[in-house]
């Protein structure tokens, strides 16, 4: 019972959060006025501003910044006991996570819908422009190199998830182009597309469906990564009405399907307990298997600062600032949509990231496979989480989600192998749509970076988009394990630069934080609730990075001297923005920034005008 007390408790406290802080921030902090011009009017280009309803705008904006992370990051974090993860990912969503996303998108749709690193350059000075934009580049390409192998390895975890997440495609795809031509309501169509899905996850074992499933988990992490590479280059060049915002939407649908199906398995294992893992068996008792607070796991980091980088998505994730400035803040009609799409997605992640925590603390206890039979209790747990070690693989991560949420549908009476694919569709289809959501963000990065630096080539939408494709191409392409090169070596390489990643992303939050905070300050608001989180932000990711690369078992002490060499480098671009801004400080109070030129339309201005 106490794991569902957690549950409801979460839900409860979200939906608070929302109708009371989050509704605070949008009418007595950034004034949401819903008939102020926004850039999806003004700049209308129907390909990548488009005004869109919030519901579908919710859509896309949720599974591009959920994907895999608020199930990996949690997965992991348990390591340290469920009661830290559990309280960084209440608190830490709800006065960093949310207010993060949401500043992001409000500021970037009062600035023309320019990405985050964009306006950085007005509202602290030129050259944090190129800085931010740098490390906006770095962690994109890192995420480009490493999702492929993550899809990758999903699929030969679990095969049944295969054809379901590529017959998504043209789906979503027949429904972009019907919707645009005749202009219905989207969730019908979306839903026969989700019940489609669904039915191929069912049969998804047998026949036709199953061989060819089977031939496809044969395929090598390259061949791969290559696909996936080519189908983002497709996606992010294609107008978002094509296939961004159907697919986002089906895939919202499935998580709030599969969302459903897992709190009630939650509640119906609660109440009568798991299914029994033998026919002769009794239902086991749905408990908490897992320890409250285990500070010192065998060969696991230091909790602090490690538990806050390595829970991001779920608590606060600086890839989130890219989402919400770089597609969301263009497709946004009306001003006050933004407390639903930035304040709300961000809660939804965080109540995701709880049932992942439950799944690993709770419903994994109700029975996994282990090498001599069926484990239950805190058998199950050790079996995951004994050391650093057995916990930090990718199978393990994903693996103990996926069995401990199979598990509470399990309970349910849903058949088994039915669970274990659906849950292994759910955790694809939400890496597919950040994968190329991200390509897409990387192609504006690159374009911004491109006009800075006045390379013109890259100032094309395809020219950026193949340049951003190659690089992470080559880099995934790279064995990870320093070997000679192979197909069955190759689509790894993205490993190397990933023990980054964590600390990386967080900094960005801090650094998206440090742009929001300036906008406010200029415009005389007070900041203090967004300052402190700023501080926060700057203060752990750069004391993980620098013990990660000075400690004792550093990247220096280990001689890895690509990550020393890509690791200080972030330091110095941190500690050079933070500089800038201390040097911005005293005399942007009250200061407007330099206003972008007006456009044509003499109706649109930053702060004003008419659109909804």
């Amino acid at each position: 019972m106490e794991t569902l007390l957690i549950a409801i408790g979460a839900l409860v406290l979200y939906l608070v959060a929302y109708h009371t802080y989050g509704k605070w921030l949008a009418r007595k902090v950034f004034k949401l006025d819903e008939n102020a011009m926004v850039p999806s009017i003004a700049l209308n280009d129907d390909k990548d501003f488009v005004p869109t309803k919030k519901s579908v705008i919710f859509g896309h904006h949720f599974t591009s910044i959920a994907g895999t992370g608020p199930i990996v990051g949690p997965a992991l974090a348990v390591i340290w006991g469920w009661v830290p993860a559990l309280l960084w990912v209440l608190f830490g969503s709800i006065f960093i996570g949310a207010v993060h996303d949401f500043g992001s998108l409000i500021v970037s749709m009062r600035n023309r819908g320019q990405t985050v690193g964009d306006i950085a350059g007005r509202m602290l000075s030129p050259r944090t422009r190129v800085l931010f934009l740098s490390i906006l580049f770095m962690a994109l390409t890192i995420v480009l190199a490493i999702f492929g192998l993550v899809i990758a390895a999903v699929f030969r975890l679990y095969p049944a998830a295969i054809f379901p997440c590529l017959v998504q495609i043209p789906l979503a795809v027949m429904i972009g182009l019907w919707l645009h031509r005749k202009g219905i309501n989207m969730l019908i169509p979306s839903l026969i597309a989700l019940a489609i899905m669904y039915a191929t996850v069912y049969f998804g074992n047998d026949g036709v469906l199953g061989a060819f499933n089977a031939a496809l988990a044969g395929w090598s992490i390259m061949q791969w990564v290559l696909f996936l590479l080519i189908y983002s280059y497709v996606a992010s060049v294609l107008p978002v009405w094509t296939l961004l915002q159907p697919r986002d939407f089906i895939n919202s649908l499935q998580l709030l399907s599969v969302l459903a199906m897992v709190v009630i398995g939650l509640i119906v294992a609660a109440i009568a307990g798991g299914a029994p893992v033998s026919p002769d068996a009794a239902r086991a008792p749905l408990e908490i298997v897992a320890p409250a607070f285990r500070p010192s796991p065998e060969g696991a980091p230091w909790i602090f600062p490690f538990l806050f980088v390595t829970i991001a998505c779920g608590a606060i994730s600086g890839f989130h600032c890219l989402v919400s400035s770089g597609t969301s803040s263009k497709q946004i009609k009306c001003e006050t949509d933004a407390q639903f799409v930035g304040y709300g997605s961000m809660l939804t992640e965080g109540f995701l990231a709880v049932l992942v925590i439950l799944a690993c603390v709770a419903g994994i206890g109700l029975g996994i496979n282990g090498t001599s039979g069926v484990l239950t209790g805190e058998a199950a747990y050790l079996a995951r989480y004994e050391s650093w070690g057995a916990a930090s693989g990718l199978g393990a991560k994903v693996g103990a989600f996926v069995e401990g949420s199979a598990n509470f549908l399990k309970a349910m009476g849903i058949n088994p192998a039915f669970a274990v694919a659906l849950m292994g569709v759910f955790v694809a289809s939400f890496a597919a749509t950040t994968l190329d959501t991200a390509c897409r963000l990387q192609r504006y990065v690159t374009q911004e970076l491109a006009a800075t630096l006045r390379i013109k080539p890259l100032t094309n939408k395809h020219a950026a988009t193949i340049f951003a494709v190659i690089l992470a191409t080559a880099i995934a392409a790279l064995p990870a394990d320093g070997g000679a090169w192979a197909w069955s070596t190759a689509g790894k390489g993205g490993l190397l630069l990933w023990p980054l990643f964590g600390a990386t992303n967080q900094l960005l939050g801090g650094l998206a934080f440090m742009v929001i905070v300036f906008w406010m300050w200029r415009r005389s608001l007070s900041v203090w609730y967004v300052s402190i989180p700023m501080i926060f932000m700057l203060i752990l990711p750069g004391i993980a990075m620098i013990m990660n690369v000075f400690g004792e078992n550093g990247y220096i002490a280990t001689q890895n001297w690509l990550l020393t060499g890509i690791g200080i480098a972030t330091l110095v671009l941190e500690i050079w923005m933070i500089v800038e801004g201390i040097l911005a400080w005293p005399r942007a109070k009250g200061i407007i920034e330099e206003q972008l030129e007006p456009l044509p339309d003499s109706n649109y201005n930053n702060e004003g005008g008419r659109s909804c």
